[in-house]
């Protein structure tokens, strides 16, 4: 028992790195509480009239620092006049970003030549709209403060700085901590190094401490990226952008994210080791990544309770960097830009796999047919509405001999319908189903009629339906591409607003969405017709209405998805009637019953699945034949007649 009790104890006991996980955990959540009470008193003394301290005789070029402020932020109440700095604009070829003084942080990023649903900009963040934070948390004299809420400073400052082509340029923002009470001391900062190219999506921003030991706490041995801030409403479907905007995370070789709802937000405390992050909206991202690893991550995504300021979710994270000397380094990079798989791709972390293309093979379908080829043809500039019937068209070419297979079996059993309808004829009651469905498969065996043949096609083209259910809706190259009356592909195509909604339907109408349903429709019709006239007449009455009704059932589930993916059905159903009408010219179906009933005359060679499912009805039909006689077996029977022989002799 002792030995049982020794052992469950060493057994149960948690590993060193979950020690670990678990004192970083609580440590944060001392941090926040440090920080509550921090935030409470900062809220007690601001309702407190103080006076302010001014140094020196020159009042003009002395920093007055109010009392309140060396108070809260120690050695750092310099740096709290909001006095300091300005904003700094930096523009490149695909964004234009603000730098604040206040934190020293990116405060808003501009796309440029991309615009709204409503054709203004599209803005990722901005901090003049709704909070943005951007800092890391420090201790110091049992003070905590965070450098978002100081002021940094540069030598950057005046006109709008432009970089282009391959060209790059450094802006450079100082966290000082105070020297004296009147004075900052130069050789001790944290500095925010941003690099800015000219062609690329990618910001660089290499963090520094040089020099703050002395101001810090010595036992400090991490620091808390906070990185909070509000998604801004970008496409026309609300509902739709919003379902897709969530926090996704890398740690390189798994890529995960938060749970997807569109009513609740979600929360996670990853442990481990994290590459980059990303603030992902339907077509656009934030990403902050990384050069080496966050130690440990805390992700929250929040949907707010009232739709305000076209906001659709708020997302933060707050990431753990280790600190480890005086002079230390931590390089980051951060990536505004579209999530276009072949841009995402071009940086090799893993970035492509946020966008949602659906699981193992219908990702597969995507990232090495369809997404290729609308990168090949794009190249051209041709529009996406012919590239969207081109790549229908290679893959009904690809199918075809699926679809020539399927066509071909429906026609066999149409073709031999008499033959199955005597074989139905000689077992009229219900009892004998198994008979007569052992009869008819036995006559297709016989003729060469091969039911699955025609299941299997179909199920074969399920994945690319799936994967193009997945593709259109997060296709960045169809946004905003114009096709015939479609204003977007991206999106649904209004052609008429109603001005109120209709449950399960919406409160517009699109076009090619009813040109899907109906085309789906004219399918299903002459889909049941072909499989009345092949015999299957007891099937289609219990799956008719269930025909019917899902191009029904399509119609409200389509109608405010992206139009492209309704384009691209209609295009399936249209080259489905014209492969059926070249079959029907092609396909002899004299010839063929001709074929088949000369198939009757040679000899079957039975497979042995086929002989164990023969042998297997027949022990059935037995067993239920002596069960409606209700005599013994025929084995029992004789063992008891010899028995009673035994005993006369």
């Amino acid at each position: 028992m002792l030995g049982l009790f020794i052992g469950y104890s060493i057994y149960m006991s948690p590993s060193k790195e979950e020690l670990e996980a678990r004192q970083r955990q609580q440590d944060s959540l001392r941090t926040e509480q440090v920080k509550k009470m921090m935030l409470d008193s900062l809220e007690q003394t601001s309702t407190i009239a103080s006076p302010t301290t001014e140094y020196g005789e020159d009042k003009e070029d002395k920093v007055s620092v109010p009392r309140t402020l060396t108070e809260n932020y120690g050695a750092f109440s310099l740096a709290a006049n909001s006095s300091l700095g300005e904003s700094i604009v930096v523009e490149n070829d695909f964004y234009q970003i603000r730098l604040g003084a206040k934190g020293g942080k990116i405060e808003s990023v501009q796309l440029q030549n991309v615009l709204t649903h409503d054709s203004l900009p599209v803005v990722l963040f901005d901090a003049d709209k709704s909070e943005t934070v951007f800092g890391f948390s420090f201790t110091s004299n049992y003070l905590v403060f965070n450098t978002n809420d100081l002021y940094f400073q540069s030598d950057n400052q005046g006109d709008t700085i432009r970089v282009k082509g391959n060209d790059s340029v450094q802006i450079a923002m100082r966290l000082y901590p105070n020297k004296t009470e009147e004075e900052f001391d130069t050789e001790s900062y944290i500095e925010f190094l941003y690099t800015v190219r000219g062609n690329d999506y990618r910001t660089g921003l290499l963090v520094s401490f040089f020099n703050i030991n002395n101001y810090i706490d010595r036992n400090q041995s991490e620091t808390i990226l906070t990185w909070k801030t509000d998604l801004f409403q970008q496409e026309k479907n609300f509902k739709n952008e919003m379902n897709a905007s969530n926090i996704f995370y890398s740690d390189i070789g798994d890529v995960n994210n938060l749970k997807e709802s569109p009513d609740k937000g979600d929360s996670v405390f990853y442990s481990t080791q994290i590459k980059w992050i990303s603030f992902k909206q339907q077509f656009f991202t934030s990403t902050l990544i990384a050069d080496d690893y966050f130690s440990y991550a805390n992700m929250v995504v929040n949907v707010p309770q009232r739709q305000s300021n076209n906001v659709l979710k708020t997302m933060k994270a707050e990431l753990s960097i280790p600190l480890d000397g005086k002079n230390q380094t931590f390089g980051l990079s951060f990536y505004f830009g579209p999530n276009k798989y072949r841009t995402l791709k071009h940086y090799n972390i893993n970035l492509e796999s946020q966008i949602q293309l659906g699981w193992t093979l219908f990702a597969w379908i995507n990232k090495f047919a369809v997404i290729p080829v609308f990168n090949y043809f794009e190249s051209f500039g041709w529009s996406y509405g012919i590239i969207i019937l081109i790549l229908t068209i290679i893959l009904k070419t690809i199918l075809f001999p699926l679809t020539y297979s399927n066509y071909k079996s429906s026609a066999k059993m149409r073709v031999m319908k008499p033959e199955i309808d005597e074989i139905s004829n000689r077992y009229p009651k219900q009892e004998d189903a198994m008979k007569k469905q052992q009869a008819v498969m036995g006559f297709y065996k016989q003729v060469g009629i091969k039911p699955m043949a025609g299941c299997l096609p179909m199920l074969l083209q399920m994945p690319i339906l799936i994967a193009m259910f997945r593709f259109f809706p997060s296709a960045y190259e169809l946004r905003q591409q114009p096709f015939l009356w479609a204003k977007d592909l991206s999106s649904y195509d209004s052609v008429l607003d109603l001005g109120f909604e209709i449950p399960f339907y919406g409160d517009h109408v699109s076009l090619f969405c009813l040109l899907m349903t109906a085309a789906t429709l004219i399918y299903t019709v002459l889909n049941n017709k072909m499989m009345t006239m092949a015999g299957n007449t007891q099937q289609m009455k219990m799956m008719k209405w269930m025909m019917y009704f899902m191009p029904i059932m399509f119609l409200g589930v389509f109608n405010s998805f992206s139009s492209g993916l309704c384009y691209y059905y209609l295009l399936v159903n249209l080259i489905t009637f014209a492969q059926m009408g070249a079959f029907r010219l092609l396909l002899n179906e004299d010839k063929l019953r001709a074929k088949l009933q000369a198939n009757r005359s040679k000899p079957v060679t039975k497979s042995s699945w086929q002989k164990r499912m023969e042998d297997m009805v027949r022990q059935q039909q037995a067993a239920a034949a002596q069960k409606n006689s209700g005599g013994l077996p025929q084995t029992k029977q004789r063992s008891n007649t010899s028995l009673q022989g035994k005993k006369k002799r």
